[in-house]
């Protein structure tokens, strides 16, 4: 099984820099808080919340994020990294757009504009002790950001004063035009405070080659030790440096223009690398110093642009230093959080970026808004930067927050549906581990991946699995992990083709290897009647369609064909499969469990009895079958529920009578748990997947699970694969 290592607080900073630098550690997932945990009492949890942007108090333990949604911010007690504790909210009059936290204060800004054409917002300072909001300062326009200097001397707040997407295409200019807050703190008083204003010159933007000077819209706001401020103009495709002392613009660049090769440009179901984007502006969102030189950027883009992934700059030049190219969009296809549906709108979209340093070592964190996902690399040189590993987060990761003190890495993510029961989170990642838990499984050089719902292991091969692609992607692939290496990774793929050979997309949801070659795939249909068995020869081409009897096919409705398992005995070639939910015409409650016959062509059907669910929206089903002998098979029975609401992910197995039932008899087969499979989903202290789908005996003996990523859509995108271990034992 595979488990998290547990990391406490104090083991975090233990051992020097030097220990550090003398072995490679990484960060670990330590827990997954959804913020409408946090509502305010009488709530209804189903209301949109959402954590988009978060600082830290200075002892490194209560986190205060921002939900826009709700008008408020909030705050979360991490003393135990392992399990984050709801301190509740507080109402802010308005959109919090951005937080940070000085000495005993929240500086939060607020987006109080009633209009795109009067955009007005205020700072407001609250007490961390009591929340009490001790002082107001207007900002003069709708702002965006706020960072804090490391002196604590100064913050800057980037005042986008943003455009209005439904006038003129969106298109620049707009006024009123942005430009930059800088708040003094001559003291620890808050009554002493106060703000000055500085404008983001024409003339200067202009030289600088910024399309729309009048209209310049700061994005984001990042200070270096010298008290330098740096602005994105993430609409205009710029970079603007500021002396904070004395309010003074030094330089403006262009982010420039690239060309990036070797991408996924269409969506159309295929993760197809062959794509490219020509001549297009970087369009920076976030921005970080990696030292008082080199700055990073993720280059998010906005509606002209987005080069999918993310640059260092050299701010003495306005040069490039290094660019990422293709590479952070195709860690995504790596790692099986590849959304196709974004293949054709700026991909992974790179929104988050932040750079801090752990024990002598300075990281940036990369996050990608689409693909769910925050990448590390390594900065120890600044214009070098070494990928280290991927941290899987919620939807939509966009407040990414170092806390170095305590070893910490806190990701905030703001896309909240709660129709889909996807809610936005709070991640915490502690470094210090040697071997995370995410990822179970990756693919090697281009190959692209998700949605694995099947499981069978390859004859000959015990430290190889098959698995199949269903809907999510097409053409149908099966795929070959090796489960010997760790994690797992998927090395081959075979395109199933129709009977002329010509590549074809099933729902595939089982996969069977016969002994002799080829395989068993069971399909379900978008209706009843397009559930069917399918026979492959060892090339993948369809050799045999079998559809499921009419009087069977005609009471399905979406969910049919599940799984499919295969036993060959002195009586010939058997498939067993099993349907998803029950026949219109059958017990509620009871679902069926077929053989299919090859010599003869007929079908035996056993009722099997399914756990009931009190929860609005829910359903329980069957969504994988293996034949563990002749007499005994064992199949997924699971909720639709994720996240905290999981309750059901549990394999059963069930013993097959010596004898057949009667013709037009369902005999209810009596079912015996033999693993509940919830607490290894929660092992690694991540979202709990709704999609328990695959399962299989290994070559090796041992018992592989594995979760159906539904291809990113209404899911976080994260596949588990489970060794839940021998099945001499389990079964």
């Amino acid at each position: 099984m595979l488990m998290t290592l547990a990391v406490t607080s104090a083991s975090l900073l233990a051992g020097s820099a030097a220990d550090a630098h003398a072995r490679k550690v990484y960060f670990d997932r330590t827990a997954t808080y959804p913020v409408f945990q946090n509502r305010p009492a009488g709530e209804d949890p189903a209301t949109p919340t959402a954590a988009e942007i978060s600082s830290v108090s200075e002892d490194g333990r209560t986190l205060v994020y921002t939900d826009a949604p709700a008008g408020r911010i909030g705050f979360v007690d991490i003393s135990n990294p392992a399990r984050p504790r709801g301190l509740g909210t507080l109402d802010m009059g308005g959109e919090p757009t951005s937080v940070v936290v000085r000495g005993g204060y929240v500086l939060a800004v607020v987006d109080t504009s009633e209009s795109f054409t009067s955009p007005s917002g205020v700072l407001r300072v609250v007490r961390l002790r009591d929340r009490a909001v001790v002082r107001e300062i207007g900002m003069g326009g709708q702002p965006d950001s706020i960072a804090l200097s490391k002196d604590s001397r100064y913050a800057a707040i980037a005042i986008e004063n943003q455009r209005d997407e439904d006038v003129a295409d969106g298109d620049l200019p707009q006024a009123p035009g942005g430009f930059i807050q800088i708040v003094d703190f001559p003291s620890d008083d808050p009554a002493r405070w106060s703000a000055r204003a500085v404008p983001l010159p024409e003339a200067t933007l202009a030289a600088a080659g910024i399309a729309a000077p009048s209209d310049p819209e700061p994005e984001y706001v990042s200070i270096n030790s010298r008290n330098q401020l740096v602005v994105t103009l993430q609409e205009n495709n710029g970079v603007v440096l500021i002396d904070l002392r004395g309010g003074r613009v030094e330089k403006a660049f262009s982010a420039g223009r690239t060309t990036v090769t070797g991408i996924d440009t269409e969506d159309d179901g295929t993760i197809d690398l062959s794509g490219s984007i020509t001549d297009t502006p970087r369009e920076p969102d976030a921005i970080s110093w990696i030292d008082d030189r080199y700055v990073a950027t993720a280059n998010e883009g906005d509606w002209r642009g987005g080069t999918r992934g993310w640059t260092v700059f050299d701010t003495r030049t306005g040069r490039v230093a290094w660019d990422a190219s293709n590479t952070f969009e195709r860690l995504a296809v790596t790692y099986g959080l590849h959304n196709e549906g974004r293949a054709d709108n700026k991909g992974t979209e790179p929104e988050g970026l932040a750079v801090a340093t752990y024990q002598g070592r300075r990281y940036a964190f990369v996050a990608a808004e689409r693909s769910n996902f925050v990448a590390v690399y390594d900065l120890s040189d600044p214009v070098r930067p070494a990928f280290q590993q991927i941290l899987a987060t919620t939807n939509g990761p966009e407040g990414l927050l170092p806390i170095p003190s305590r070893g910490l890495f806190a990701v905030s993510s703001e896309v909240d549906e709660a129709e889909a029961n996807v809610r936005s989170s709070l991640t915490l990642f502690a470094l210090g581990t040697e071997r995370p838990g995410f990822p179970s499984v990756v693919s090697t050089g281009d190959l692209g991946w998700g949605a694995l719902g099947a499981l069978s292991p390859v004859p000959g091969r015990p430290d190889r699995l098959y698995t199949v692609t269903d809907a999510a992607y097409s053409p149908t692939r099966i795929l070959t992990i090796d489960t010997g290496r760790t994690p797992a990774r998927i090395d081959r793929a075979l395109t199933v083709t129709d009977a002329s050979g010509a590549p074809v997309g099933y729902d595939a949801e089982g996969i069977a290897a016969r002994p002799r070659g080829g395989f068993w795939l069971g399909v379900e249909g978008a209706t009843g009647g397009g559930n069917q068995l399918v026979r492959l020869d060892a090339s993948g081409r369809t050799v045999e369609v079998v559809p499921l009897p009419a009087e069977i096919s005609s009471g399905l409705a979406k969910q049919g064909i599940e799984g499919v398992s295969v036993v060959t005995d002195r009586s010939g070639e058997h498939v067993w499969t099993t349907l998803q939910r029950e026949l219109s015409t059958d017990p509620a409650g009871v679902v069926r469990i077929g053989r299919y016959d090859v010599a003869t062509k007929t079908w035996t059907w056993f009722g099997y009895r399914l756990e009931q669910t009190t929860t609005a929206g829910d359903w329980i089903g069957l969504s994988e079958i293996v034949a563990v002998d002749r007499d005994t098979l064992a199949v997924i029975e699971r909720d639709k529920l994720n996240g905290p609401a999981a309750r059901v992910k549990r394999v059963y197995t069930v013993e097959v009578p010596s004898r057949d039932p009667r013709p037009g008899t369902l005999p209810v087969l009596p079912k015996r748990l033999a693993v509940d499979v919830l607490p290894a989903l929660r092992a690694d202290n991540g979202w709990t997947q709704e999609k328990l789908e695959g399962l299989t005996i290994g070559g090796d003996g041992v018992v592989y699970a594995i979760t159906d990523n539904d291809g990113l859509e209404d899911a976080t995108g994260e596949t588990v694969l489970l060794r839940l271990g021998p099945a001499r034992k389990i079964f």
